[in-house]
């Protein structure tokens, strides 16, 4: 059996394409989404409880190969998985979408995690779109100079601006939903992460065209693994380790 790791677009593609070729595939969801769009084949929900749980579960689902087609910033279960599939001496792929890349017109304000996003607020905007996700959002509670339009899939439990507009939403968004977005709320400051890929890529597109900045946290570091950027290739090596 393939173990995939998922909650991405790419995994659900992979999934799909693995359960076509008739390959034996069981996604593996945080469980972090409400209503999660589930992949073909075999799906399990929630976390298996850190590194030498997983290698358990690995060695008793005969699990073959390991996928980790995870978001770019779900460090924890990347590390589990290095360590697991290590430990149990199963094969493991990360598959990693490419991240973003500023071109001509850009104003991107790179920085290390979502304190010094915060951080850097004040002295670029006062109105923002924060689509960092609903994990971390209390690193911008105490952010008093701005007022933030908060977009994520599920309402955030964490402590949110005192002025703030929260907005429930998912991808994939279009160039002129995230113009009309920017241009309704007054919007001067975008503040994301580089997630990568094309599904949220549009609201980058609008703030280049009307010269608002954006501040982009970078990815975090990864342990060491094989790592491809596209489906097809990931789908060869799964089909050669199954």
């Amino acid at each position: 059996m393939i173990l995939l790791l998922g909650g991405t677009a790419e995994a659900r593609e992979l999934a799909a394409l693995l359960v076509a070729r008739g390959a034996p595939v069981t996604s593996s969801l945080a469980g972090r989404v409400a209503h999660p769009r589930l992949p073909a084949g075999a799906v399990r929900v929630g976390g298996f409880g850190g590194p030498a749980a997983l290698r358990r579960w690995l060695a008793e689902h005969g699990v073959a190969a390991v996928v980790d087609a995870t978001h770019p910033f779900a460090e924890r279960i990347s590390i589990s998985a290095a360590s697991a599939s290590r430990a149990a001496g199963v094969p493991l792929l990360r598959l990693q979408r490419p991240g973003w890349t500023a071109g001509r017109g850009d104003r991107w304000h790179w920085v290390d995690d979502l304190p010094a996003a915060a951080a850097a607020i004040p002295g670029l905007g006062r109105r923002v779109l924060l689509t960092t996700g609903r994990q971390g959002l209390e690193q911008f509670a105490a952010v008093d100079e701005a007022w933030f339009l908060v977009r994520c899939v599920d309402p955030p439990e964490a402590a949110l601006p005192v002025r703030h507009e929260l907005l429930l939403d998912r991808g994939p968004y279009t160039l002129a939903g995230e113009g009309a977005l920017l241009d309704t709320r007054a919007i001067d400051l975008v503040v994301t992460k580089d997630s990568g890929g094309s599904l949220t890529r549009a609201k980058l597109d609008a703030a280049r065209e009307r010269g608002v900045p954006v501040i982009v946290v970078r990815r975090p570091a990864r342990p060491e693994a094989e790592t491809v950027g596209d489906v097809r290739a990931a789908l060869h090596w799964a089909l050669a380790h199954s």
